[in-house]
């Protein structure tokens, strides 16, 4: 099924589309050099669904949602190209009173690390307090009763409202953090690396904890992460980003069992096999590509081993296999082609 099909998967699939970047392209300008972090990225996210973002580092995951809430350092970072849309809303036009607006109450954002996430100096009651008051027209006593309950729905007993951040376990400050986040009700949330700073134990909790209050706040949700695990626990859709490029998407069954792009064979190959304790990982070979170089094909063609000359010649165009599932590879000009994993 070839381009013809992306008529459909725009027209229908899409109607109730939250939050849409377009052709996104930013860069970061410094004395030395010149890194091209994303380079025409598309993303849609439906309502009350979550969306993962997947890839090494060094992708542009994290360049890329803070764009959503404009918060790409600037300078040295620049948004060269690209359209952005909440709510049918354009981010790149909104006013500095909008964007504050938004940050918090439209979209809020869990940082990877708790510990540089809160401050060390005002009580966590305070700190959701903050937020609240921002964005909501309740004076300082209600705002705190509202985080103290708050506080309650992430798990964290109210009482302890008053208790600074060193106070609190790692997962325990984790939650406060999701406290902050969910405090004025968000459409979306977006998740950072959420649980990596994190025992492997209290993953499981924090995330299931993120789950739980999603379907709750009937919130949108994306999770930037590279553990395919938690994308396989958590996500209803997946993109996977390579050297500032999406080079597939899909839905969970899609990614998950119809893999398409070598890369993704490559992080599914990554993988320990529970299985087979004998079996020996298989790396993909080779290093990430220097992202102040803006690479005439497949960013991806030096590490690939279905690479041909024509990977080298142009960027790749985005293929449709169904309305869901995309795939931005040269090889598949060729009908017959496919990968071992992507074997059905």
């Amino acid at each position: 099924m070839e381009k013809e099909t992306t008529t459909t998967h725009e027209s229908s699939r899409h109607e109730d589309t939250i939050l849409e970047i377009k052709n996104l392209h930013i860069k970061y300008e410094t004395d030395d050099a010149t890194v091209y972090a994303t380079n025409g990225v598309n993303i849609k996210l439906r309502r009350q669904s979550t969306l993962g973002i997947v890839g090494e580092t060094g992708a542009g995951k994290t360049t890329t949602v803070l764009s959503l809430l404009k918060l790409v350092p600037d300078p040295p970072g620049v948004i060269t190209d690209g359209e952005i849309y909440v709510n049918g809303r354009n981010v790149m036009e909104m006013s500095t009173d909008e964007l504050q607006n938004m940050r918090g109450k439209e979209i809020s954002m869990i940082f990877q690390d708790p510990m540089t996430s809160l401050n060390p100096v005002m009580t966590v009651g305070d700190q959701i307090a903050e937020s609240i008051l921002l964005h909501e027209d309740v004076d300082k006593r209600e705002a705190y009763e509202r985080a103290k309950a708050v506080l309650e729905t992430v798990g964290i007993s109210g009482d302890r409202a008053g208790e600074y951040p060193h106070q609190f376990s790692g997962g325990m400050k984790q939650r406060v953090v999701i406290a902050i986040a969910l405090a004025c009700h968000p459409n979306v949330l977006i998740a950072d690396e959420p649980t990596s700073a994190l025992d492997v134990t209290i993953q499981a909790q924090v995330l299931e904890l993120m789950r739980g209050l999603k379907e709750q706040y009937q919130t949108s949700m994306i999770l930037i992460t590279h553990d395919l695990g938690i994308v396989a626990e958590t996500c209803d859709e997946v993109v996977v980003m390579y050297a500032g490029r999406i080079v597939e998407q899909g839905t969970l069954q899609d990614i998950f069992n119809t893999t398409k792009h070598p890369y993704t064979e490559g992080l599914f190959n990554s993988l320990p096999n529970v299985n087979d304790r004998s079996a020996r990982l298989k790396p993909i070979a080779g290093l990430i590509p220097d992202p102040t170089v803006l690479h005439t094909g497949c960013a991806f063609a030096e590490r690939c081993q279905y690479a041909t000359q024509a990977c080298n010649e142009a960027p790749p165009e985005e293929k449709w296999f169904s309305d869901t599932h995309m795939v931005a590879c040269t090889a598949y000009s060729d009908s017959s082609f496919h990968i071992a994993r992507g074997r059905t």
